[in-house]
């Protein structure tokens, strides 16, 4: 197979052949600066732009894969949870809805489970999928987040969860609302058993998500350029009929003002994630400085040093 392939019968109908979601299967436009990039080197990037740096989404199984170690974990499965209790309809069917993006994903619900070792430390990780119903919080996902904590629990080892999420799911109604304090739960048995609980922000995590288990964590890292807010810019803006500051909602506007502990580049998550979870465990020494967690080793220390406990995992 050579280039020929890409410019003769068949291999040009690839240059024309669209995706489901009506993209380009040879090249992506960069939504924050336009530029046009090879789906090959996009790949190669951990699907960040090699120009402007903006953080295009991934999917959960391509998230597991670059974060534990050679792209080896084991699927954790989610659950099972009733299918439609409410009999929601709205233009469609719920179950309708839920069939056609189980079909589409390949996934049971808006959460994977992955168990494996990142960096030799063994760790548990649950990710969002926003291409699964915008990764909206139903029964499933709560389920699924119950069952992540619990590992973690049985394993003795941290619990990392990589949300982007529009909130709540409104087809189940109450059901939905009422995963956020089980989450809530879940989180505190983690705590009990001092074991850490990490919670990377990705773009986007807003509504019910946000009011719960994602600003629970012991340490919250965020992707840069994330919007992380309960209720959307244009929103609030509409609600206090007043223009809101430039940035604001973003990774780096809430790490400024204290939300978020760290905002961590795609290609710095994997070996951040281990330095924290030595410092949190019996893996590791304790340092001086949140910052220096982050930081290449040539980078000084931040003048302003966080304390981080001997017990922080308790």
């Amino acid at each position: 197979m050579n280039w020929l392939s890409d410019i003769t019968p068949p291999g040009i109908k690839k240059i024309f052949r669209k995706r489901d979601d009506g993209s380009d299967t040879l090249w992506t436009k960069c939504k924050s600066c336009e530029e046009m990039i090879f789906q090959k080197d996009l790949a190669g990037t951990q699907h960040v732009c090699p120009s402007c740096g903006h953080h295009m989404k991934i999917g959960p199984t391509e998230r597991l894969d670059l974060l534990f170690d050679e792209g080896s974990w084991e699927k954790i499965d989610l659950p099972d949870v009733p299918a439609d209790p409410l009999k929601f309809k709205d233009e469609k069917k719920y179950s309708d809805r839920l069939r056609d993006y189980r079909k589409r994903t390949g996934e049971k619900d808006a959460l994977v489970i992955g168990s494996g070792t990142l960096n030799s430390i063994p760790m548990v990780c649950a990710v969002q999928n926003f291409a699964f119903m915008g990764g909206s919080m139903g029964m499933g996902l709560g389920e699924g987040l119950i069952k992540a904590a619990e590992t973690a629990l049985e394993k003795k080892c941290a619990l990392v969860v990589f949300t982007a999420s529009g909130g709540a799911r409104m087809q189940e109604g109450i059901l939905s609302l009422m995963q956020m304090p089980r989450t809530t739960i879940a989180v505190q048995m983690l705590r009990e058993a001092g074991l850490p609980y990490i919670v990377v922000l990705t773009n986007p995590t807003t509504g019910g998500v946000t009011a719960s288990y994602a600003m629970l964590g012991d340490v919250h890292l965020a992707e840069p350029g994330a919007l992380i807010g309960f209720a959307g810019p244009r929103v609030i803006e509409q609600t206090i009929r007043e223009k809101l500051p430039e940035g604001f909602q973003t990774a780096e506007y809430l790490n400024e003002h204290g939300m978020v502990d760290m905002v961590v580049p795609r290609h710095e998550m994997k070996d951040a994630l281990s330095k924290l979870v030595r410092v949190l465990t019996k893996h590791g020494a304790k340092v001086s400085s949140v910052a220096a967690i982050a930081a290449p080793e040539e980078a000084p220390v931040e003048e302003v040093e966080v304390e981080i406990l001997d017990k922080a995992a308790e």
